[in-house]
């Protein structure tokens, strides 16, 4: 049966109130073994160390396996095991497909998604081949205006769980691939879904991404059996509400600013099961390059939030960077840790930061630590404040900020170029990080860049957002950037205890793959060139490499299937502009697109 006749019998059960009835005569009932809550909640126990079924691996954001087999002594023998070519290209809109996602992994099946949130279920257990045994495609629209990238599927009992960049979220049976569920979540003009979802505590947590589309980013918690929603927070609060006299609408002459005021939850949080807390980034307020549309500090974008799992109500939240101009959204991975401070362990968050700072946060109350620079140049500020955790040059109860003179786009400048370190897109961006709890080291790679910014204020016209610029009242100014001068990437190590950089490498490119880290001491990263590598998690050598010619922008993980372990990484690159993604390197802009899993072993 097609997605378009189970859609008319979907629709058809509902309104006869047969749903059950229908539903078992075209779903295949599933097997007894399935991802149950005792196994999510025993995540990084001995029976599941050959399994990754959840994004990060672990609630903490960890991403770290117990696998070592594959080593720093045995890995210049890794090969490539097998290959799979996934659909998912097409489409003209304003962005091209991307492969971002993590595969999920239990007992010797993969679970995928392409860019449009289309999942595969691969048959692995040959360790010669990956069969694909069905495919759930949600058929989104392939001319879509919105990002289409997808950055994972969830596991929970015998359903896995997509979400799409129009808005949907749906259950999938992972014996039959029949689509039990399927909801429109994201309702609003714009709005949809790029992070992986997660499950926690038996709620399926999503997060509204598209805020630079001039929408309310949201965390919001599913039930996973049938799609009902639980609770919802709105990342930016509503007058009245707690945070709401930070969004300063009136005095840009529109008072519902908040209305379109951004804050996308692009990525997945961790979970702090001891404290029953969702613990997730938010974006840049909206439009981007406009303070002028949303004067105020634009509570709660730029933030890292903590969500009561089992109400939605924030237990407390850190901004980093108040009345973004530079569109520095701290949407990536927040790392949940234990570090010894006087001899006991204190629970804390840490974050490579985008605006290129690396933080420490008490994860209980979000109190501020400290923070130290990652990024070999900072200019857009002279340093985060030790008392408040405010950037230095914050003004307290200022309409508008302006961390650095000079750096600030305004109205009345049109065309003028401001430059800023980092790079708009960091730093580290939503490309995963890793941590290693023995030794106490969080991993990273990073873009190394400046980049310059330059507006354009145009009269506000029909259809903007569809366009994908961003407008505000009678005017809006849409901003473009390019990398001030040569582009880098890093690969980096910090020792979260003591806040030092312990380890630093630079790549040719910016890295966008994020890293996977191992108990064979090793940190697997893809790279922009079509580059595979493996590095000593010691000293950073690279210890082994593949060019397969394929940017990179998913990270890798790693699985066994009868006691063998394996690495597997989706390569595919794309994005919403290839110039800005390939930083201008000739090389880099004639490389084609594709749609691929690779799969590696000894």
């Amino acid at each position: 049966m097609d997605w378009k006749s189970r859609k008319k019998l979907a629709s058809t059960c509902v309104k006869y109130s047969v749903c059950f009835f229908i539903g078992l005569s075209f779903i295949k009932l599933a097997k007894a073994d399935s991802v149950s809550a005792e196994r999510l909640n025993n995540l990084k126990s001995e029976e599941e160390a050959g399994n990754w079924l959840t994004n990060h691996r672990s609630y903490d954001s960890h991403r770290f396996s117990p696998l070592k087999e594959i080593n720093r002594e045995t890995v210049s023998g890794l090969k490539l095991a097998y290959a799979v070519a996934l659909g998912g290209r097409g489409g003209t809109g304003i962005a091209s497909v991307t492969m971002q996602a993590t595969p999920l992994a239990d007992k010797g099946y993969l679970y995928v998604t392409d860019g449009w949130g289309t999942i595969y279920k691969i048959d692995a257990t040959s360790g010669k081949r990956g069969v694909i045994e069905w495919k759930a495609d949600l058929e989104v629209d392939r001319e879509h205006e919105r990002i289409p990238s997808n950055r994972g599927a969830a596991l929970w009992q015998n359903l896995v769980f997509t979400n799409t960049v129009d808005g949907r979220v749906a259950a999938v049976d992972t014996q039959s691939g029949e689509i039990v569920w399927e909801k429109q979540i994201a309702t609003g003009r714009g709005e949809g879904f790029s992070g992986a979802p997660i499950i926690v505590d038996d709620k399926l947590i999503v997060g509204q991404s598209m805020g630079d589309w001039l929408t309310r980013g949201f965390v919001a918690a599913l039930d996973p059996a049938t799609g009902e929603e639980l609770w919802r927070f709105d990342v930016v609060p509503e007058p009245g509400q707690p945070g709401s006299r930070s969004w300063r609408c009136e005095k840009a002459g529109n008072p519902d600013c908040w209305r379109t005021g951004g804050g996308g939850v692009w990525a997945t949080g961790a979970y702090d099961k001891e404290n029953g807390l969702y613990i997730v980034g938010t974006g840049n307020p909206a439009p981007a390059f406009d303070p002028e549309a949303r004067p105020g500090d634009n509570l709660y974008t730029n933030s890292v939030i903590a969500l009561d799992i089992n109400t939605g109500k924030l237990a407390w939240h850190f901004q980093y960077t108040p009345n973004d101009y530079m569109e520095f959204d701290e949407a990536g991975t927040h790392l949940l840790v234990d570090r010894m401070v006087k001899g006991k362990k204190k629970k804390t968050v840490a974050h490579y930061g985008r605006n290129g700072f690396f933080y420490r946060l008490d994860e209980k109350s979000g109190q501020f630590i400290d923070a130290v620079p990652y990024v070999e140049k900072v200019t857009w500020t002279e340093g985060i404040d030790k008392r408040t955790g405010k950037p230095l040059g914050y003004q307290e109860n200022s309409d508008l900020q302006e961390y650095t003179p000079n750096s600030a786009p305004r109205r009345n400048t049109p065309g003028k170029n401001f430059s800023n370190c980092p790079h708009a897109q960091g730093g580290v961006n939503f490309w995963p990080t890793a941590f290693d709890e023995k030794t106490g080291i969080a991993y990273a790679t990073s873009l190394e860049a400046c980049s310059i910014t330059s507006t354009k204020e145009l009269p506000l016209l029909d259809g903007a957002i569809a366009k994908g610029d961003r407008q505000a009242g009678d005017l809006y100014i849409a901003g473009g950037y390019v990398a001030d001068g040569v582009a880098r990437g890093s690969l980096l190590a910090v020792n979260v205890e003591s806040g030092d950089i312990v380890n630093k490498i630079m790549f040719e490119y910016p890295n966008y793959s994020g890293v996977l880290l191992t108990a064979g001491k090793l940190v697997f990263t893809g790279h922009m060139d079509g580059g595979f590598s493996a590095y000593d998690a010691d000293t950073l050598a690279e210890l082994w490499t593949i060019n397969l010619g394929t940017e990179f922008q998913a990270p890798a993980m790693t699985f066994s299937v009868n006691g063998k372990q394996y690495i597997g990484i989706l390569g595919g690159g794309g994005g919403i502009n290839p110039l800005i993604n390939s930083f201008g390197r000739r090389d880099l802009e004639t490389m084609e697109p594709s749609s691929m899993l690779f799969v590696f072993a000894l």
